[in-house]
């Protein structure tokens, strides 16, 4: 297989997402650096690799694959060890249901466009972003944790990381970078707390890329 290359920010959750599954695949990549910033994601020759003008995006075994959870399944079935998602078809129901809670309810509302339209055109004060952010991040969260905790164990659902563990990581790191209150979420910070202990978690983390932060 030839090399992978993942066209990454280092603080994007989703390309943070697709860091920590190739991790735990064991799966070595190359780095493309898109800096959202300064809006590199717009350019044209990005746009004629990803219509969507987004990051992630992996480039293997000669596809060009796009959004984060789409590429977690497909690493999960092209490389099945370790697994992501259970085995049983309702386990699996609910731990896509509880990747899809951030990675659908929670995250876009929070992601850097929609933060720079609040502040550009809606001319939201930072007071005011503020509070958006940590709205949805709760109300999110406290969702979450009501889903997680009766099936959680070390992580989200048992004592293996799934795509929602995946998924929860970089969401918790945003919550603490816009200083959002999360002591109230027991189940997800014991997920957290352990997941963050694995080297596959360690080596994708943003303080950790070589990729504009």
């Amino acid at each position: 297989m030839t090399r992978p290359i993942l066209h990454d920010y280092a603080k994007s959750s989703a390309a943070y997402r697709v860091r920590i599954a190739l991790n735990l695949k064991g799966i070595e990549y190359d780095h493309h650096k898109v800096n959202l910033l300064e809006s590199e994601q717009q350019a044209d020759e990005y746009r004629a690799l990803n219509p969507q003008g987004l990051v992630p995006m992996l480039e293997i075994d000669g596809l060009k694959l796009t959004q984060s959870l789409a590429i977690m399944v497909y690493l999960d079935q092209r490389f099945p060890e370790p697994p992501l998602m259970p085995a049983d078809p309702a386990e699996g129901a609910h731990v896509r249901a509880m990747a899809l809670a951030i990675a659908c309810d929670i995250h876009p509302l929070n992601n850097l466009r929609v933060l720079k339209y609040l502040a550009g055109p809606l001319r939201l004060g930072e007071d005011e972003r503020q509070d958006w952010y940590a709205h949805w991040i709760t109300e999110g969260f406290t969702a979450l944790e009501t889903m997680a905790a009766p099936r959680a164990g070390a992580f989200m659902f048992g004592d293996s990381p799934t795509i929602a563990d995946i998924c929860l990581v970089p969401q918790m790191f945003n919550a603490r970078r816009f200083n959002v209150p999360v002591d109230a979420f027991p189940t997800l910070l014991r997920a957290d707390e352990n997941a963050n202990r694995l080297d596959a978690f360690i080596a994708a983390h943003p303080d950790r890329q070589e990729v504009p932060k």
